[in-house]
């Protein structure tokens, strides 16, 4: 009885660590990435070098105060309790139309900002048609509003091996708003660069094998390939020494991309990347938010400045929803690997 009793205890102890490993991951990705999301809001669409952010700071662009985050936020908390309420890619939809039609997960209960491809999806929606034909199919569809909101699937992801499998889930959670491959394959470069940070792989091996997976697992005629191309430039060796005024920071997908991974690859701290992001201007608050959650899973918890914490909308109801899903990521994680909590 007594070495069954050890047993137990051990395996308790190990589930104990598995939900804190975890727990270290989901935290300051989510975290992160409202972060960098807020910190932009205020300066979006402003030109490089008309101003510099050095903390939270309020109203500008959108007249909103300070700690105000955008769709970015308010849409991927919408993937974040979809999850958690293992509900379909149906209701997520209705999630949006909630969200466009009555403010739902804003700061304020009023939406103030949404993309054009994600307004003509939802419309889609209405009328009635199925979420995998909402998302625009267009070369002109390639904006980053899938990728903003995705950064949830990771933590659904992070153990599944075949990269088939998981290209194709992420394709489901992104062509309901945009469709285009281009985006699709953004969105699968970001979750497997993501996954690569879960697993603290180095930047430069973390891309190189991203490469090689597409590479392996498409036929050189596959349209993932093909559009693989437009992002050639982060695979490049030397591209952490690109030069700053090299680097786009709009809203075309390709560009913010490229912008948040050149971030956190030319700087030594959470603070550092999200900052640096956000005074690229352009489209600020994306590029920022995409940023502070590969950031915040690189550098944890420790990384990001607490007085920043303090400043978020909503905390205490943000609080309570990522909690629910890190509960819900470790349970998951638990059962699958135990069998049972």
């Amino acid at each position: 009885m007594t070495g069954r009793r050890m047993i137990d205890r051990w395996e308790d102890d190990n589930k104990i660590f598995l939900a804190l490993n975890i727990k270290k991951r989901v935290l300051p990705t989510m975290y992160g990435g409202i972060i960098g999301d807020l910190l932009g809001v205020p300066v979006e669409f402003r030109q490089r070098d008309t101003f510099q952010i050095d903390d939270v700071s309020g109203y500008g662009t959108y007249n909103q105060p300070p700690g105000t985050w955008s769709d970015d936020t308010s849409l991927t908390l919408c993937l974040v309790e979809n999850i958690v309420e293992k509900e379909s890619i149906q209701n997520l939809m209705r999630k949006f139309v909630q969200y466009q039609d009555k403010g739902y997960w804003t700061p304020f209960g009023t939406m103030f900002d949404i993309g054009r491809t994600t307004v003509e999806a939802i419309s889609r929606f209405k009328k009635g048609v199925l979420p995998s034909e909402c998302g625009g199919r267009s070369e002109y569809d390639n904006g980053n509003g899938a990728i903003m909101r995705i950064s949830p699937l990771v933590f659904m992801l992070y153990k599944e091996f075949d990269f088939i499998k998981k290209a194709e889930i992420i394709k489901q959670y992104t062509e309901i708003t945009h469709a285009h491959p281009r985006a699709i394959v953004g969105s699968i470069i970001y979750i497997e660069f993501l996954v690569r940070l879960y697993h603290n792989n180095y930047f430069e091996k973390s891309i190189k094998e991203i490469q090689e997976l597409f590479n392996e697992n498409f036929a050189q005629d596959h349209v993932y390939l093909k559009e693989l191309r437009s992002y050639k430039r982060i695979f490049n060796e030397n591209f952490f020494k690109t030069p700053q005024e090299e680097i786009l920071s709009d809203g075309y997908i390709v560009h913010t991309l490229e912008a948040a991974i050149w971030c956190l690859g030319t700087t030594n701290s959470f603070k550092e990347a999200v900052l640096k992001a956000v005074n690229l201007g352009g489209d600020t608050d994306t590029v920022a938010s995409l940023t502070g959650s590969l950031a915040g899973m690189y550098y944890k918890m420790d990384g990001i400045p607490n007085e920043w914490l303090e400043k978020i909308a909503r905390k205490k109801d943000i609080d309570d929803l990522i909690k629910k899903f890190y509960e819900f990521c470790a349970d998951k994680a638990i059962i699958e690997e135990y069998g049972s909590l």
